[in-house]
């Protein structure tokens, strides 16, 4: 798995994560239609909110695509087989996702103190 070399934060913007992956926005948008993993949520405003383990799928089907060759359908049979072959993508996402959860649970108990709750 490749390693994460971006800032790291909670949620990131469509137009962050094209950056830090050097993936132009329709492109993420299009991957979104293709690969049921990759689907990020949207806030209240209608924008997509990635998170770390979004942008971790995102590099990791870049680098299938354009640097092993694969094609889409190819990439989709390889994210089929992982779960049996390779558990390391989804543990690492696991890990992403409880380290985003109590990053909101920190933020939550911030706002209570303030709040005087």
């Amino acid at each position: 798995m490749m390693e994460s070399n971006f800032p790291e934060k909670l949620f990131y913007k469509i137009g962050e994560v094209s950056k830090i992956t050097n993936t132009e926005p329709y492109v993420l948008r299009y991957w979104e239609t293709e690969f049921p993993f990759l689907h990020p949520k949207k806030n209240k405003a209608g924008q997509r909110v990635y998170l770390s383990r979004d942008i971790d799928a995102v590099l990791k089907i870049k680098k299938m695509l354009y640097e092993e060759g694969y094609t889409i359908a190819g990439v989709k049979k390889k994210f089929k087989e992982e779960p049996q072959t390779d558990n390391k993508f989804f543990v690492k996402a696991i890990k992403g996702v409880k380290k985003d959860l109590k990053g909101i649970l920190d933020l939550m108990k911030k706002v209570d103190s303030k709040m005087g709750a």
